[in-house]
């Protein structure tokens, strides 16, 4: 066998409960609090080495969200905050939107979301740029 597998392999026990694919809402919270571990690791830096891991876990959310969580559907605003429930979350939370202005601007309907903003939103809730179109 191929040298590079079997450490894969004599590592995978210790690893495949942070890195499979969630069986249920417990599961799926501890994976999303291990992407939210390593977005804060790669700092958004897309060639960090841990960018691919990241990748995975987002893929293994989404799939379990895709199959098991309705897509939210209204408003872009009303998305935001049924997830931001969901999620335990206050304004002062998404500060990937901007200055807490900006943020309050957002859902107030004052404002329109950005592409960026759009971006950061799908990528920190798991879910399609769509929902906040």
């Amino acid at each position: 066998m191929v040298p590079k597998y079997e450490k894969l392999i004599k590592v995978w026990p210790s690893i495949s409960m942070t890195l499979s694919p969630p069986r249920n809402d417990k599961e799926l919270k501890q994976l999303m609090k291990f992407a939210d571990y390593l977005m804060d690791a790669t700092k958004g830096e897309e060639s960090h080495p841990v960018m691919g891991l990241l990748d995975i876990v987002g893929a293994l959310i989404a799939d379990y969200e895709r199959r098991n969580i309705p897509e939210p559907v209204g408003t872009p605003i009303g998305c935001i905050k049924y997830l931001m429930q969901e999620h335990g979350l206050k304004q002062k939370d998404l500060t990937e939107l901007g200055s807490p202005g900006v943020i309050s601007e957002i859902l107030s309907g004052k404002r329109d979301l950005n592409k960026r903003q759009i971006k950061a939103l799908s990528l920190r809730f798991h879910c399609n740029p769509a929902v906040f179109i």
